[in-house]
């Protein structure tokens, strides 16, 4: 399979190439500035403004799966409904379905159904609120639009870790574990969505957390 990668300089993209390379996939990896160092051998580099559905759709040409693995820098969350919508044309453009890496704001408190992550303290901390809400904006984003999407909201907590390889899946529900924790490694989610790219779901909105000990 051929992938394409927006966003591949970052934790999570950069896991994504890593691990897709690893199961033998053809990769291209999109900077905003081109880089080859660090890559897997055989994994092609370009250069490509993630907001520019031109350029993508020209990039896309070829693979036949797409990883949005973009995120806006603090202070710039609004700009997620631009960086969206181009990708999300230019993947419609193209014909290719496109996973898109969101985050957990949009997804349901396991301990409150009626209310969203976005809204839970105890998963939000206030200096986080800002890019949950602009994930839950990018989720609806996507539900706008008729390319073919996938979006897949980590946990609580993603940071670089272990990879175990393995993980719970869930729906539109945060998973967490009886202690309220919420979290997975960068590598496991990069797991997550090699495996989604192989054998697609019906699920639109997915969810993973870490396997329960």
């Amino acid at each position: 399979m051929k992938i394409a990668v927006v966003g591949a300089a970052g934790m999570v993209g950069s896991r994504v190439i890593d691990e897709a390379a690893s199961r033998g996939h053809d990769l291209v990896a999109v900077f905003r500035r081109t880089r080859s160092a660090d890559l897997p051998p055989g994994v092609i580099a370009v250069e490509g403004d993630a907001d520019d559905p031109d350029r993508m759709a020209a990039l896309f040409g070829g693979a036949d799966a797409i990883v949005a693995a973009t995120r806006p820098a603090p202070g710039y969350e609004d700009g997620v409904v631009t960086t969206t919508t181009a990708l999300l044309d230019a993947a419609a453009a193209a014909g290719i379905r496109i996973l898109v890496v969101g985050g957990a704001g949009p997804l349901r408190n396991p301990g409150d159904p009626d209310r969203l992550v976005v809204d839970s303290p105890e998963y939000v901390p206030e200096q986080w609120r800002s890019i949950a809400a602009a994930s839950s904006t990018q989720l609806d984003v996507c539900r706008a639009h008729d390319a073919d999407w996938v979006y897949l909201s980590p946990p609580a907590v993603l940071e670089p870790g272990h990879r175990s390889g393995t993980y719970r899946r869930g729906t539109t529900t945060l998973l967490a574990d009886a202690d309220g924790t919420s979290r997975i490694s960068a590598e496991d989610l990069a797991v997550a969505v090699v495996d989604e790219l192989e054998n697609p779901r019906q699920e639109k909105h997915f969810t993973v957390g870490q396997q329960d000990a």
